[in-house]
């Protein structure tokens, strides 16, 4: 289907949760799982948006957003902001777990709460980071390289010369994908081998 890549903006918010939600869990939707659908955007899209706009793009099919790629120049700084300026808004929406989480919103939350986790030792030499994710009509037709591409663009022009993503092991074809764009895997320790993966920015 056609579309167009553009820089995100505010307007785009609810189009980009929508398509959070329908591709969260490693392509396929999360409607319905959680006490609330915002649960997984909010922490997987909302604060990119939020700290880092400047690195949001958008696939527009000439409606509304239908797939997107956001992320950071700098994980470290990322996450400084997050504690600083997103956490404090997501206090008045939700409660971290109590104790151990157990249910799988309670693990959620807890990565909402914790994302000092996205520093990993590993993962220093690789200072940016990406997610991205397209609606089902929009995959397989170039639309997902050109997204990546454009952010890694922008990720360089601010300073950063290798960004690095995180793949879930049944998300077979995105696995494949980011292997014909030349993504290669780095070993992260307590993590399953192929689940970070890395490329320079230029």
């Amino acid at each position: 289907m056609t579309a167009t890549i553009r820089r995100y903006c505010a307007s785009d918010q609810a189009a980009v949760y929508e398509v959070c939600v329908e591709t969260a869990d490693a392509g396929r939707g999360v409607r319905g799982r959680y006490s609330t659908d915002d649960l997984v955007p909010d922490t997987f899209a909302g604060p990119f948006l939020f700290l880092e706009p400047e690195h949001a793009y958008v696939l527009d099919n000439g409606e509304r957003a239908v797939g997107y790629v956001i992320g950071t120049a700098s994980t470290p700084d990322f996450v400084a902001a997050y504690q600083e300026r997103w956490l404090p808004q997501l206090r008045a929406r939700y409660q971290p777990p109590s104790g151990a989480p157990v249910t799988e919103e309670e693990h959620r939350l807890d990565v909402m709460f914790h994302p000092e986790r996205w520093l990993l030792p590993e993962l220093a030499p690789h200072p940016a980071h990406l997610h991205i994710n397209l609606l089902a009509d929009y995959r397989g037709s170039g639309h997902g390289r050109e997204l990546i591409n454009t952010f890694l663009a922008s990720v360089a022009a601010a300073g950063a010369a290798s960004c690095y993503l995180g793949v879930r092991q049944a998300n077979v074809n995105a696995r494949r994908f980011y292997a014909k764009l030349g993504w290669r895997p780095v070993e992260v320790r307590g993590a399953e081998p192929g689940t970070y993966l890395v490329h320079p920015t230029d």
